[in-house]
């Protein structure tokens, strides 16, 4: 028999996936314009051109057999030699190459490191809101999920946080700047969940890892400081992914990273190694590999996103929604007009809005809204949002 519980996940996929497929079908019924598609974090702003005119280059110049065969299981030293010094000059990282594993995007990236890291029924704090998959990867690395709330300002809330620690708590996940809300954790608040780790791993005798998942950590659009992880805490580990910066998520690039100072840091290595040979995680597209020193620095076009961001707050809070205020990413978190986000979402169609309820999130009373679409499409949708404003409103 086959197992029952991945044909669940098969038959059942996240509201994320099933609005935008609910979006496919719409738009073939009535066309693509007149779907106002925010359901999915598909980058809309085009790759730097260096990506392009790479590939050309690597393929028009290198051996095919070199180009398109194996690298090493975690990667190509090259290419993370490269990494490491990215990382160091920008962020005072103190990496060491060898501490990298080369993955197909950030999902392989979790998924290794929770099945690298967990035993089961060991213990995994989110903060809420989260990227619902987290459940997903960390259920079938036989973890369980442990929902910590934040604070009214979508930051650390460090008194329930402090009540969720125990002695099984094995992994504590930040995503900055966070999906679904754009927020970014303060350094001042990453130093305080540092200390408290600290902390508490002495307190229950063993490591408790700091999973920072980053795929969008280009995307910021205010003077804010980044936090690089490493530099804050030593049982830390970097998910990173090329799929937002450079507007590549269908290729499937990225790498874990442990902090150089990690305890047991070798055997931790090892496990990564051993959990991305048993998932089939070997050998991240060797292509993609070759390509990434030469983009290293490089992004889409974020005016593209800080336009649309603009507009869009702009255009809400003008006809009345409270929005919390994005930093990075490119999601906006949009307060719902009823209690409930599924109805709210259920209501939106109605005028062809597509936008995703927060109870997947671990949060009610919101929707996200991907603003990574066509500028035109942010201003075609003003009439709908007004449509939709004015029918709560009249509810009333």
């Amino acid at each position: 028999m086959y197992n029952k519980d991945m044909e669940k996940l098969g038959k059942q996929a996240s509201a994320i996936r099933t609005l935008f497929e609910y979006g496919k079908a719409k738009k073939k019924e009535i066309g693509d314009d007149k779907v106002y598609d925010f359901s999915i974090g598909n980058p809309s702003v085009a790759s730097p051109s260096i990506v392009n005119s790479t590939l050309i280059k690597l393929i028009n110049e290198k051996d095919s057999t070199k180009l398109h065969g194996y690298t090493s299981a975690s990667g190509d030293d090259n290419t993370k030699k490269a990494i490491e010094e990215y990382l160091n000059k920008t962020y005072n990282a103190d990496v060491c190459y060898k501490d990298i594993y080369m993955t197909c995007g950030a999902a392989a990236s979790l998924a290794i490191t929770f099945n690298a890291i967990l035993n089961k029924d060991e213990e995994v704090i989110v903060f809420a809101p989260f990227f619902p998959e987290y459940k997903v990867f960390v259920e079938k690395a036989g973890g369980i999920i442990d929902i910590v709330k934040s604070d009214k300002d979508f930051q650390i809330d460090f008194d329930d946080l402090n009540k969720h620690i125990n002695k099984n708590t094995k992994i504590v996940i930040i995503n900055s700047p966070n999906n679904p809300t754009g927020v970014i954790y303060t350094e001042e608040n990453i130093i305080k969940l540092a200390k408290l780790l600290e902390e508490k791993a002495k307190l229950y005798n063993h490591p408790i890892y700091l999973v920072s998942d980053e795929p969008y950590r280009e995307l910021i659009y205010t003077d804010t400081l980044y936090p690089f992880i490493t530099r804050y805490y030593k049982n830390s580990i970097v998910c990173y992914s090329f799929s937002k910066s450079l507007s590549l998520p269908g290729e499937r690039i990225g790498y874990i990273l442990l902090s150089s100072d990690m305890d047991n840091k070798e055997n931790v290595f090892n496990a990564v190694r051993g959990a991305g040979r048993s998932l089939g995680y070997v050998c991240a597209p060797a292509l993609f590999q070759q390509m990434v020193p030469y983009c290293l620095g490089y992004t889409s076009d974020l005016n593209e996103y800080k336009k649309n961001l603009k507009d869009l707050k702009e255009m809400l809070e003008e006809i009345g929604y409270e929005i919390i205020k994005p930093e990075g990413a490119f999601y906006m978190f949009v307060k719902a007009l009823e209690e409930d986000a599924n109805g709210f979402s259920e209501n939106a169609k109605k005028f062809n809005l597509l936008l995703v309820p927060s109870d997947s999130f671990g949060v009610k009373g919101y929707v996200r809204i991907a603003y990574c679409v066509s500028n035109n499409q942010i201003k075609a949708s003003k009439t709908a949002f007004e449509n939709l404003y004015k029918f709560y409103q009249e509810e009333k």
